[in-house]
Parts: structure tokens; C-alpha cells; sequence
């Protein structure tokens, strides 16, 4: 699934392909992904408007269509959004597709069918639960350490878990949990609650920088991952611990070990880690 780098890198794309475009025709080839409203006031209400700006929150797309309503994406496993300048051929599994004045299409496509869509005001956010309860940006200026020590307070359970909990933080998942507790040492089952104050420190700081650095290199294709221009993000080759079992660890040469955690397989290493 994308987490905050991967929606991010699909964002800043969007904002220099598709900003600013006018939609002139909108085919909804599969209407499984659209939620909110029907799939003819969806067209009817698309058709004619402006992709006037793009946000994202947490793994959510928001694209602003007027002063009121916006369309949102969650593409969850499979889904992407593909940009075609001149209009080439339908890409596989393409469910819907947003043709613009200017010839360019935007394709969204998802191969397994779980990705989400909605047309909806920001009034009613509700009818997305997970939206509207979703955490704390970890890039936002205000995401401070103190903020992130003041979120622990309380916690228990696996450290692991709690990252990925996106009312806790917003934007990260397994791939990304598992590189911040590797570089900060910290064992993914480590209770939250036992956390030492360095320890803390070392885990807020090694979270920022794995997102940025994997911004950076726009993302990891470990998945079905791609940007908007159909390419792979480049940052799977500098994941540090995921993906590695067996290999030896980068700081200990022990090997590293997977292990079902809260139903998601996790890499660490049982020497560094603790």
C-alpha cells in the first residue's frame, strides 16, 4: 500500500501535470471505487470544473474542485494514478478516466479494487471515518518532539502498531514503521509505554528523516507502487531493514529476522533492535 512518501511523490506530480486542468469529460469505466455521491451526479458534477489545487492528508489525495467540494483518493494496495499527456491507450485496470481540454487524461486505475473515490464537500468529511479522525502530519513544521512525546504519554502496546495506527500519526505503514524502529534500534514489540526519553528522541528524528529521504528518491516500489508518470520510485534500494530476511544486518551482520507482527510481516534484527 502507498504510504505518506509514495502519496506525496503522486501529489507534487499532480500539481505540475494536472493543476489548473479542466475537465471536460469523465468515464467511469468500473463504478465499484466511487462511494459518494452516485456515479451520474459524479460525472455530472466533475464534468466542467477545475483540478484547482491538490493536498494530501496522511495516504489521502484531496483534490480541490471549487470552494466546496473536493475529490479524494485513497488508493489503499493497488491503486494508481497515471498521467498521459497525449492521450495513449487505456492503461490495465483503468476504473476511471478525467480527459482535460487540453487532450491529457488522468487515469485511475487499480488492479485488485479497493481503492476508494469521493466527490464531497469538506463539511462532510464524516462520511470518510478514517479521515476525519486520522492523526498528526509527521512533516507538518508543528510536529515537534514535544508533540510526539506528548502522543506517547499514555500509549501502551507494540511500538509498531501504534505508528501505523493512522489516528495516531498520519501517513505511515509498514514499510516505513519498520525503518524508523530499525535506524533508532528499537524493537517493533517494544511497549510504547517503556520508551526511554533518548529513545523517543532517537525515533522522532530517524522517522522524519526516512520519509524525507524516501521523498526524495519518490517513493519505494516494493508493490505495485508507481508514480504518475507509470514510473517506480528508486528508494527500495536504501531500505535498510525491510524486505531483508536472512541478510545480514548493515550494522551487526546478524542475520534479520521476520516476524508476524499485529498480522503484518516485519523485519528486524534481534542483536541491534531492542
Amino acid at each position: 500500500m502507498p504510504e505518506l512518501p509514495e502519496v506525496e511523490t503522486i501529489r507534487q506530480d499532480m500539481l505540475k501535470k494536472v493543476k489548473g486542468k479542466k475537465i471536460c469529460k469523465v468515464e467511469v469505466k468500473n463504478e465499484k471505487p466511487i462511494h459518494i455521491p452516485a456515479p451520474s451526479q459524479f460525472v455530472k458534477k466533475l464534468e466542467g470544473k477545475v483540478f484547482r489545487d491538490i493536498f494530501r492528508r496522511g495516504k489521502y489525495l484531496i483534490v480541490q474542485i471549487n470552494s466546496t467540494e473536493n475529490l479524494i483518493f485513497h488508493l489503499r494496495l493497488t491503486g494508481r494514478l497515471i498521467f498521459s499527456p497525449r492521450g495513449e491507450r487505456n492503461p490495465e485496470y483503468t476504473r476511471i478516466i478525467f480527459n482535460f481540454e487540453d487532450k491529457s487524461r488522468l487515469f485511475f486505475t487499480d488492479i485488485r479494487g479497493f481503492a476508494d473515490v469521493y466527490l464531497i464537500s469538506e463539511r462532510e468529511w464524516g462520511e470518510i471515518p478514517s479521515l476525519q479522525s486520522i492523526g498528526p502530519e509527521p512533516l507538518d513544521p508543528d510536529f515537534t518532539l514535544n508533540e510526539f512525546e506528548n502522543l506517547l504519554k499514555g500509549k501502551k502496546g507494540k511500538i509498531k502498531l501504534l505508528l501505523m495506527d493512522q489516528s495516531f500519526i498520519a501517513g505511515i505503514g509498514n514499510i516505513y514503521s519498520q525503518e524508523a524502529l530499525f535506524r533508532a534500534r528499537i524493537h517493533p514489540e517494544r511497549n510504547s509505554s517503556q520508551l526511554k526519553k533518548e529513545e523517543i528522541k532517537s525515533l522522532y528524528e530517524n522517522l522524519l528523516s526516512v520519509l524525507r529521504e524516501a521523498i526524495s528518491y519518490r517513493g519505494s516500489s516494493v508493490d505495485t507502487y508507481v508514480n504518475l508518470q507509470g514510473e517506480k520510485g528508486e528508494f527500495e534500494p536504501y531500505l535498510q531493514v525491510y524486505g531483508r530476511k536472512g541478510k545480514s544486518c548493515k550494522r551487526c551482520a546478524n542475520p534479520i529476522v521476520k516476524k508476524k507482527i499485529g498480522g503484518r510481516g516485519t523485519y528486524f534484527c534481534s542483536k541491534c533492535q531492542k
